[in-house]
């Protein structure tokens, strides 16, 4: 009984409201007609645009009304560029074309017909005492049938009383269907999400080949053509000059284990041998040690994910400690790894300087593209003072 109150006087007050919000979509589309008036003498023209925008602030509002009513959100459908070619104007215009029509009169229905149920009960209490009175619809009760025809009235109000909360619902339902991004557009959308993030992916793989074969080429590559170079003279000069070929050797041996390791540099920046060997935890936590700003590591679920996502996550990790190593001056870090079998979660924290941004570079975007590459999601809050937390979420494929 106490829900069904509850729902009753909610769905009142939606309407209520709705009322109101029904008022300004009347003013809203009497603006747009009075611009579109004005538009065949090149006078409305420039400010249809900017009507347009202004329309959207109702329907904004009953958006958002629509989404708590229903308890789901509901994105706004609007796409960049002007509005007046954007798909989701003609939906707003419907939605503010039936809200005009039907809001005002669903909110005074809402008032009234409540009032008019307890003015019902009230006369029929009253007029044996007062002797006669005037009942809500004009007529007077001063007589069993007259009380009879007003409790018949007043069954008929609380019977369409009860309907409000289905009123209700169909106008945020309504709401919904109108407010929210049509599927084509929201697939045409994800469409050409999709082909921004490949192609920023590829760009990004390409870059990394890029560099992984300058490495090998200037490093690795030229230190074992020394080798070869310094063995080919230690070949010739065996038998005349022992002396200088035992010198060649060692050069050779030294050049060799430079591009040893100048190799295994280049194979850990492919995939560290830690998360082979460690998981991402651990890998995680032998960065933590290395990095000179004392740096926390809180592990809330740990589990071995597919490989390609613990390598991003990693080079996540590896190329933030170094931003705040850089930019930061911060003196602490923790790092939290969390999520689900199907979805990876990390967030990075300092309490440096705070300011950054991904449009100066310091590596944001490029953690943004390695993140959207696996379809991940990346939030960065920095207010200048900090702290700085980034979040990075990265599906699992499971």
């Amino acid at each position: 009984m106490k829900s069904r109150l509850r729902e009753w006087w909610s769905a009142i007050r939606y309407l209520v409201v709705g009322a109101g919000t029904s008022l300004l979509s009347i003013l809203a589309l009497a603006g747009l007609f009075a611009v579109l008036l004005l538009c065949p003498f090149g006078v409305g023209i420039p400010s249809l645009a900017p009507a347009i925008k202004l329309s959207r602030w109702p329907v904004g509002v009953d958006r958002r009304r629509a989404a708590r009513r229903l308890g789901e959100a509901i994105p706004e459908p609007y796409r960049d560029g002007s509005p007046v070619k954007d798909p989701a104007t003609r939906r707003d215009l419907a939605w503010l074309a039936i809200h005009a029509a039907t809001g005002m009169l669903l909110g005074s229905m809402a008032v009234g017909l409540p009032l008019g149920v307890v003015q019902q009960v009230v006369t029929l209490l009253a007029w044996p005492v007062a002797g006669g009175i005037e009942g809500s619809l004009g007529f007077v009760v001063d007589t069993w049938p007259m009380a009879g025809l007003t409790l018949l009235v007043g069954a008929g109000m609380a019977g369409l009383t009860l309907l409000l909360p289905r009123a209700a619902r169909w106008q945020a339902r309504t709401a919904r269907k109108l407010l929210r991004p049509a599927p084509g557009v929201v697939l045409a959308d994800r469409v050409a999400e999709l082909t921004a993030t490949r192609a920023a992916a590829l760009e990004a793989h390409g870059a990394e080949l890029r560099r992984i074969e300058r490495d090998l080429h200037d490093g690795t590559q030229a230190r074992i053509a020394a080798v070869v170079l310094q063995l080919g003279i230690a070949g010739q000069l065996y038998d005349r000059d022992p002396a200088t070929v035992r010198d060649l050797l060692v050069k050779a041996q030294d050049t060799a284990t430079d591009a040893l390791a100048e190799l295994r540099t280049v194979v850990r920046s492919i995939y560290p041998p830690l998360l082979s060997e460690r998981g991402l935890a651990g890998a995680t936590r032998a960065l933590a040690e290395h990095c000179p700003v004392p740096t926390a590591v809180h592990v809330e679920y740990e589990t071995h994910r597919p490989a390609a996502v613990e390598a991003a996550a990693y080079f996540v990790v590896a190329e933030m400690l170094a931003n705040v190593t850089k930019h930061a001056d911060a003196s602490t870090v923790d790092i939290n790894l969390g999520g689900t079998a199907s979805l990876l979660s990390l967030e990075i924290r300092d309490d440096g300087r705070g300011g950054a941004d991904e449009r100066r570079g310091s590596g944001l975007s490029g953690i943004r593209r390695r993140a959207e590459a696996f379809d991940g999601t990346l939030t960065l809050t920095s207010p200048p003072g900090g702290p700085t937390v980034l979040r990075v979420e990265l599906p699992c494929g499971s």
